[in-house]
């Protein structure tokens, strides 16, 4: 410890008097030494112990006149004592370093603390030390503070306020100063972990907002819903559930591109905001999804008023730059009741409901009751059901024969897919193909039936038994792919199946784009295929757009076909496409002829071909073999 002279009334160690004293030690001893007389031993001992005697009050006295003194002069003096330590360590110490006295008063700090926190240190020293934190981080910093002046160092995180007036963040050690038993002050050590909060922030914002809006994700929401809920059920208080789906917005994405339906996303944010309260809370759970609970509704208070808020803040039309465009909504809706256990149970029922509003037409609400989820939990079996069927082979095919009115001759075979259940026994088409359609197993189911048809009408020729196309229903998804032209190429190749001998039938919606239709279509009829427009008269296509499609045949819709005895309407219908379509050298044929006058109507107004029960239903392999057989036969006699 370096040792060094201090004014007259500190606490230190008497310095000169310790000086003096060995001075005349060391000139007694050497007198000692030199002279060796008794006397001179006797005088220089008596004159040794009074000396130390002088020196021991002096000692007492400086030590008593520390007791009394300010724990503030005391820490100064330590410091002085040891001034030389401390200044190494504050100086090459990385972090901010104060020295505290018993109340939280800086005494000293270190270079790092002005550069981190912009104030020079006379502007620090003999100020509170309370008075450079941030507000919120006062009382738990003092708190520590009490605990050191116990003795028991603290590790806690504070902030601090830059001269600039910007936040700078500290994980902070406090420990104890000493001397003896007692508690003279504190040392703190603060690590600027500003840069790692704002980190940690970032990383949390990311995980609990959505970067495009600014709004709560699904995972804050199901947080904060959760709550919402326990205090709702606790005060017996209503709560309801709004998810909201943007109808066609993948139609802004694809027309206008994606920066334009971000820029939409933001605007629908703000108009969202309009609808809620500070007891509310809206977010952005996915894509074009939001996500809003309304709390403290009043049993007076309506679901459809809540319902008309989110619609009317959509009737002003949304500016996209030099665009103007009209967005509706589909809304699901669940109220908060007793069996509603969690947020994910409550927002399992409002998007249930969701999917109702969407199946009713879309721009549209509806709100969950219980039989909306026996259906979804039909739906999700029936979607396990079919894709067990694909894969176990449960699908199977029927063919409907397609006759000549003229020769009464087979012309063709439309493959339609049958279901065998291994419970339900058969499952009619029109139980899982509107389903496969939404859910998008219509694309594999198709793939199959085209593989399928393909390789049975291949068996019939190798057979002998006959040579005409089967048709296969291509559906819409099916015909929007971009690679129908090569998966086609590739079934007949595997069946080894000429091209002359498949037919593709296509609806009317599918050729809603008419220019991708056109291209499509051309590259089908490049392979060598048939094409056919099915169920023509309940789509919307132009005939003018209707003349410019490469197909060979367009079928009736058995929705005329059905009344053309008793309708003069449907009756009319039916023989202005059949003369439309033979003036556009096209062949025609009508679906669903049952009766022998229909078929003498469809005659006499030169209709092609017939398909429908009159002639055949749809049946298995083995008995359209009987079929053709029997033809065989009697043609032969």
């Amino acid at each position: 410890m370096m040792i060094k002279a201090t004014s007259s009334g500190s606490g230190t160690f008497p310095t000169k008097l310790f000086v003096l004293f060995c001075g005349y030690f060391l000139f007694t001893l050497g007198m000692v030494w030199w002279i060796p007389n008794p006397m001179v031993w006797v005088f220089s001992g008596t004159f040794v112990l009074l000396c130390l005697l002088v020196f021991r009050s002096a000692w007492f006295f400086h030590h008593n006149q520390a007791d009394g003194s300010s724990i503030h002069d005391s820490m100064e003096s330590w410091l002085k004592e040891n001034q030389f330590v401390f200044e190494s360590l504050f100086e090459h110490n990385p972090n901010i370093v104060f020295l505290l006295d018993r109340k939280a008063c800086i005494i000293k700090v270190n270079g790092n603390t002005q550069q981190i926190m912009g104030y020079i240190n006379t502007e620090m020293e003999n100020q509170q030390f309370q008075t450079l934190l941030t507000q919120e981080t006062v009382v738990h910093s003092l708190q520590a503070f009490l605990q050191v002046c116990e003795g028991a160092p603290q590790t806690f995180k504070t902030a601090v306020q830059h001269k600039d007036g910007y936040r700078v963040d500290l994980e902070v050690t406090a420990a104890p100063i000493k001397q003896g038993d007692e508690v003279t002050g504190i040392i703190v050590i603060g690590q600027d972990i500003t840069s790692n909060k704002r980190t940690e922030e970032r990383i949390r914002h990311m995980a609990y907002y959505d970067d495009m809006t600014g709004l709560p994700n699904r995972r804050l929401f199901a947080s904060h819903l959760n709550e919402a809920m326990i205090t709702a059920l606790k005060h017996k208080s209503m709560l309801a559930v709004f998810f909201v789906d943007i109808d066609r917005f993948k139609v802004v994405n694809d027309c206008f591109g994606h920066d334009y339906g971000d820029m939409l996303l933001l605007q629908l944010a703000e108009r969202f905001s309009r609808c809620i309260t500070e007891n509310d809370y809206l977010a952005r759970t996915e894509g074009d999804e939001f996500a809003l609970f309304f709390t403290g509704l009043s049993p007076t208070q309506h679901i459809a008023d809540l319902a008309k808020q989110v619609f009317d803040v959509l009737e002003e039309p949304f500016s996209l730059e030099q665009y103007q465009l009209h967005i509706t909504a589909s809304i699901g809706i669940a109220m908060l009741s007793e069996d509603d256990v969690d947020a994910d149970s409550l927002t399992t029922c409002a998007d249930i409901a969701l999917t109702r509003a969407k199946e009713k037409g879309k721009n549209t609400y509806q709100l969950f009751n219980s039989d909306m989820k026996s259906v979804s939990l039909k739906r999700l079996t029936l979607e396990n059901e079919l894709r067990r069927a694909l894969s176990q082979n449960e699908l199977m095919l029927h063919y409907q024969p397609q006759m000549d009115i003229e020769t009464g001759a087979i012309v063709g075979f439309e493959a339609l897919i049958r279901w065998l259940h291994p419970e339900r026994g058969m499952v009619s088409p029109k139980e899982f193909i509107p389903f496969a359609e939404e859910s998008g197993l219509i694309v594999p189911i198709g793939e199959w039936v085209m593989q399928e048809a393909c390789r049975q009408n291949k068996q019939w020729q190798d057979e002998g038994l006959i040579f005409v196309p089967v048709s296969v229903n291509i559906s819409t998804r099916q015909f929007l792919q971009h690679d129908l032209r090569d998966k086609v190429s590739h079934v007949l190749a595997q069946a080894g199946l000429d091209s002359a001998y498949l037919e593709l039938e296509i609806t009317e919606s599918s050729t809603m784009d008419v220019d991708f239709a056109i291209g499509v279509l051309l590259e089908l009829k490049a392979l060598g295929v048939k094409i056919s427009i099915d169920d023509f008269g309940t789509g919307y296509s132009s005939l003018s757009y209707l003349k410019r499609f490469p197909i060979d045949k367009l079928k009736i819709d058995q929705s005329f076909v059905r009344d053309i005895m008793t309708d003069p309407n449907d009756a009319a219908i039916v023989a202005s496409i059949i003369a439309m379509t033979r003036h556009m050298n096209l062949k025609v044929i009508a679906e669903g002829v049952e009766t022998e006058e229909q078929l003498g109507f469809l005659r006499n107004n030169d209709c092609n071909e017939i398909q429908g029960y009159w002639f055949s239903p749809p049946v298995n392999t083995e008995k359209i073999q009987e079929l053709v057989l029997r033809m065989k036969q009697v043609a032969a006699s």
